[in-house]
């Protein structure tokens, strides 16, 4: 595409054969509009919207140093190219000064000014290609922290993370969870009739349209678990406004879907207080998905149900996962699972709540360990899907048993780093607190749950280093930065990094850099 020149200039001789004569089409642009005066232009300028403006400099009304003012504020981008008579090369500095592209000496030849226009050309090329750049970064960083959120939120759901790290991440990546109540819903969009043929495009439309009415409040924060589901995760103050907003939601929701041939299921857990009881709202939202067959069961039956769900003991599966071996899972199956026999089956509540129990107990462990749960147990973006598939005993052991035994290998894989994790965090608490010149083995011990003795020994097994060692790393790292970049005394900066003696600080960093903290100053 070509860009785009408006010249001005008030001699009609000149105007016009500067117009008729350079082959504007050569250079790369196409010749937009002309006048007679800046006055007379700036109209035009805003209507054309040109890239670049050629100017006389001296004109009635208005003369080109005015013009070119007007336009460097209000139209940034335009390149300006002021015409002068030698007479006038004064004028020169405060067209510098304007940031004018090029300034020429009247009389210009037409190859002048055409060299003069490919010069620009070639700078108007390389900017649209930064700018494209940029756009394409900015895009790539946006769906990065789009992923980042939907990974985050999905450990929140599962129970895979922390309070406390995920509101730290969640700050990070613009996402405010903290609030005094939260509840869990799960919307599942599928066709209306199942015989329809599934139209991609038109399923967008309604998952486009949920991610709108959801978009304009802060309070909510949507994630999609698989191909047919969407979990909206809201937030309060008080549970009855939750529960208002989310009445108000789901109304606009189904008047979005009505006019398709879609319709969205909802599922709905209950009202939780912390944030660490935010997936127990999610698995009972997933239990609320009911399938057809579920529509009409009595009360008696949920009774039943309920019964039944009191038999089932969770701290069972997280206790194999973290001591049971694959030899063992037959015994575990018929210990934990079987006893259910026909309930399990002919209950979509109760097989939904066993394998979820099972799955979350899985990602739990996966992500304590610092391991992907989508790569470890996939299971859990398609819980769904693989529920439908399982209507035996035998169906439903072989499902749990692939789940069971992947999280079982991970585990396994990570017995020679089983220490990683608490090495990582002792680390971090040591960078949090290493000002503290109190700060000992004994108290970050304490912190990773382990005895004094226990926690020396894993340390250094780990890191190579012992704990004085490592933390005196940490110490003189910091004290090199601010003595790089602040004018502290040396004795002032040996406070803030955790010495109370600034002659042993002294004696400490030049035993670790071979030099005095005053000479390491010196040699920047």
């Amino acid at each position: 595409m070509a860009y785009k020149v408006f010249f001005v200039e008030d001699e009609a001789v000149t105007r016009e054969g500067i117009r008729d004569n350079v082959d504007w089409q050569a250079s790369g642009f196409e010749f937009c509009g002309e006048a007679a005066d800046g006055e007379m232009a700036l109209p035009l300028l805003r209507a054309t919207r040109p890239d670049v403006l050629l100017t006389d400099i001296k004109m009635l009304f208005m003369d080109g140093l005015q013009l070119s003012k007007l336009v460097r504020e209000r139209m940034p981008w335009v390149k300006i190219v002021i015409l002068s008579g030698h007479d006038e090369f004064d004028y020169a500095r405060e067209a510098i000064n304007l940031g004018v592209a090029d300034y020429l000496l009247k009389p210009v030849t037409v190859q002048k000014l055409q060299d003069t226009l490919q010069k620009l050309a070639g700078q108007l090329d390389r900017e649209k290609r930064e700018q494209e750049n940029l756009h394409r970064l900015q895009k790539q960083v946006e769906e990065n922290q789009a992923a980042l959120r939907e990974r985050l939120l999905l450990k929140l759901v599962v129970g895979a993370i922390s309070p406390a790290e995920v509101i730290e991440k969640g700050q990070g990546l613009g996402l405010d969870l903290v609030a005094r109540h939260y509840l869990v819903v799960i919307l599942k969009i599928e066709l209306g009739d199942r015989s329809e043929q599934f139209d991609f495009d038109e399923y967008q439309r309604v998952q486009q349209a949920i991610a709108d009415l959801v978009q304009p409040n802060p309070d909510i924060f949507l994630l999609k678990k698989d191909f047919e589901d969407v979990i909206l995760i809201m937030k309060g103050a008080a549970p009855e406004h939750i529960l208002e907003e989310c009445d108000l939601l789901l109304a606009d929701v189904r008047r979005a879907v009505a006019d398709t041939r879609y319709r969205v299921g909802v599922g709905m857990g209950s009202i939780q207080n912390r944030i660490a009881d935010i997936y127990q709202s999610f698995v009972e939202a997933l239990m609320g998905l009911r399938q057809p067959s579920d529509e009409g069961t009595d009360e008696m039956s949920r009774v039943v149900e309920r019964a039944e769900l009191l038999k089932l003991d969770k701290a069972a599966v997280e206790d194999y996962l973290r001591c049971g071996t694959q030899d063992e899972f037959d015994a575990f199956f018929d210990a934990y699972l079987r006893p259910l026999g026909e309930s399990a089956l002919k209950s979509n509540l109760i097989k939904n709540y066993v394998f979820v129990d099972v799955v979350l107990a899985a990602a739990r462990l996966v992500n304590d360990l610092g391991g992907d749960i989508d790569r470890v147990i996939p299971e859990l973006n398609s819980i769904e899907t693989v529920l439908s598939k399982t209507g035996s005993i035998e169906q439903l052991r072989e499902q749990v048993f692939k789940i069971l035994c992947d999280t079982l290998s991970f585990r396994n894989s990570q017995r020679s780093g089983q220490y990683k994790t608490l090495v990582r965090l002792a680390k971090d608490y040591m960078e949090e607190h290493f000002v503290d010149p109190e700060l000992s083995l004994n108290e970050v011990a304490s912190q990773v749950n382990l005895s004094a003795s226990h926690f020396s020994a894993v340390f250094s097994q780990e890191t190579g280093q012992t704990f004085k060692e490592c933390l005196t790393e940490i110490r003189i790292r910091k004290a090199k930065e601010l003595l790089r970049s602040t004018p502290l005394r040396s004795a002032d900066i040996a406070y803030q990094v955790g010495y109370n003696d600034p002659h042993y600080f002294s004696s400490v960093f030049k035993k670790n850099t071979g030099i005095s903290p005053i000479e390491f100053r010196m040699q920047a």
